[in-house]
């Protein structure tokens, strides 16, 4: 089945989100927990931003994607999700807007950007091999319980946008995968990087960056490196 690997992803990004949401801890502690994870994030998105071949696609990809999504306002579209989330579930769900949309972010950034989602969709898409998602689900799962322990129930909701963009990978791998080739996916993984660094700047309240309204940034980094290839 070739959108296999993308369901267990999924379950694994729900179940673990869940596991550290039924975790209730101290606010000392879950304060502590998120400078941790913020620092472990920078650090995942410096890695991967210096990735780029061509440092002048991830800057005009943010530039034109922060214009597309200012206009489109996509993060204020995310708040009033977790907003109508949030008195859907009443005291089921204590997250504000705020906390449901930087877990939201946190999370879908973190499992969407990267080689691991790219590789093991087109994997799953080509040959039917599962393998490669399944060790990027483990490590989604676990890093869940620790994002949705420290910013909220936004984390398991991150599984949908993963299912579509590793399920639609999947579904037209025979079509994408001449586009996605090892320079284009470095280009998106540079660009996620770079706003995965910003992710972990509010994480620290160090800055209020719309990083919702920049996610544009990652579609047009994959058709500017096709255009400069």
């Amino acid at each position: 089945m070739v959108l296999w690997g993308s369901f267990v992803n999924v379950i694994a990004i729900v179940a673990g989100a869940l596991l550290g949401r039924a975790v209730r801890l101290p606010d000392r502690i879950r304060q502590t927990i998120m400078q941790a994870l913020a620092l472990a994030v920078m650090i995942i998105g410096i890695s991967m931003g210096l990735e780029s071949g061509n440092v002048l696609i991830p800057i005009a990809s943010l530039a034109l994607g922060s214009v597309l999504g200012e206009l489109l306002n996509i993060e204020a579209g995310i708040a009033h999700f977790g907003e109508r989330l949030r008195k859907l579930g009443g005291d089921k769900v204590q997250d504000g807007a705020t906390d449901f949309t930087q877990g939201f972010l946190a999370a879908t950034l973190t499992y969407c950007v990267g080689a691991m989602a790219v590789v093991g969709s087109l994997n799953s898409g080509l040959m039917g091999d599962h393998q490669v998602l399944y060790a990027k689900s483990l490590i989604d799962g676990v890093t869940a319980i620790f994002f949705a322990a420290s910013m909220g129930i936004g984390v398991a909701f991150s599984a949908i946008p993963v299912f579509i963009y590793q399920g639609g990978i999947a579904l037209l791998a025979t079509v994408v995968a001449p586009f996605l080739s090892d320079p284009i996916v470095a280009e998106l993984t540079a660009t996620g990087g770079i706003l995965i660094i910003g992710i972990a700047l509010n994480m620290l309240g160090l800055t209020k960056l719309r990083l919702g309204n920049m996610l544009p940034a990652i579609i047009i980094a994959v058709i500017l490196g096709i255009l400069m290839a």
